[in-house]
């Protein structure tokens, strides 16, 4: 029961921090300045952003558990604020100020730490650590995603 209620916490973490990134983005993908931007050709249909959004969250809530289990630290509990609050502010940088340049240099930073999450805690979670693998591969391709339209626009 005790895994049940840890992972109920991080799902409502998780899911509170797609719902504050939203309410920031004040209509983000739906504004003239993102339609008319340059984007790259590789973007996906915007109902892909909440299905994968969803998804990472919940498996991302699951290693979260699993690694909270093993080791309740500071520093674990430091990484994943540090998580929460560039995932959050990177919508508001992005999509409500339009700083691109420093959108960009946030989504790296979270994308650097995601894949420390994957590396870091691999021998006390072993193959339960795969479960932060779609977040970082997700990452990967908003950077790229971001990067084009920071080159490109």
């Amino acid at each position: 029961m005790k895994f049940y209620k840890g992972l109920l916490l991080f799902i409502l973490i998780n899911f509170s921090a797609l719902a504050i990134g939203t309410w920031l983005m004040n209509d983000g993908p739906r504004t003239e300045w993102y339609i008319n931007l340059n984007q790259a050709q590789w973007s996906p249909p915007g109902w892909v952003f909440g299905v994968a959004w969803s998804s990472i969250m919940i498996l991302f809530s699951v290693y979260m558990t699993f690694l909270i289990q093993v080791n309740r630290s500071k520093k674990v509990v430091l990484l994943f604020s540090a998580q929460f609050v560039l995932n959050i502010i990177w919508n508001y940088l992005f999509f409500n100020r339009h700083l691109i340049n420093i959108g960009l240099l946030n989504i790296i930073l979270l994308t650097v730490l995601m894949f420390y999450f994957l590396i870091a805690f691999k021998n006390s979670l072993k193959n339960k650590r795969f479960y932060v693998l779609p977040y970082c591969i997700w990452l990967v391709l908003a950077t790229s995603l971001n990067l084009y339209i920071a080159l490109y626009n």
